[in-house]
């Protein structure tokens, strides 16, 4: 058994990667660690970030057609934030960008959906605290979200959760 403790970073094949890292820099505070083989590889660290970089963008060129829905291969990534805040400034900031394209509640976690320019989709994702996963724990839910009620039960305004 490999003792995983957490996924370190992500690296995906992106038409233009300049492009793509202005993307992730705008809508995720991303900051561009380095720029190599003349800006077609992108490394970028989330701000305040303890890693080398979370994510990676190699360039392939603008004619790369868009991931195939429906095949095999990554579906999508998840970035979690730290609070339901947090989640709630995602949500406005993905819907600025054009971003943003679904939202669910899955009892463990409050998450919202989306796709960067090349179509490559991710999660923006809060955990709920473990003690309250309750029934969920054991099976998995996709419920829908209303973000703005789960700020008022788990935001810093409304203390500690019932």
């Amino acid at each position: 058994m490999i003792p995983v403790a957490r996924l370190n970073h992500a690296v995906l094949f992106v038409r233009d990667a300049k492009a793509a890292a202005e993307f992730y820099g705008r809508v995720f505070g991303f900051e561009t660690v380095s720029e190599e083989f003349n800006g077609q590889a992108v490394f970028m660290r989330a701000a305040g970030g303890e890693n080398h970089h979370d994510l990676g963008l190699f360039g392939v060129g603008p004619a790369a057609p868009h991931p195939a829905r429906g095949t095999t291969g990554l579906y999508h990534l998840a970035w979690e934030v730290p609070t339901i805040e947090d989640l709630a400034t995602a949500a406005r900031e993905l819907q600025a960008a054009g971003a943003l394209s679904g939202a669910s509640d899955h009892g463990v976690s409050k998450s919202l959906y989306g796709a960067d320019l090349d179509g490559n989709e991710f999660e923006v994702m809060w955990r709920v605290p473990r003690d309250f996963w309750a029934e969920y724990e054991h099976r998995g839910a996709i419920m829908p979200l209303d973000l703005d009620a789960e700020v008022r039960r788990w935001g810093a305004a409304a203390g500690p959760a019932a």
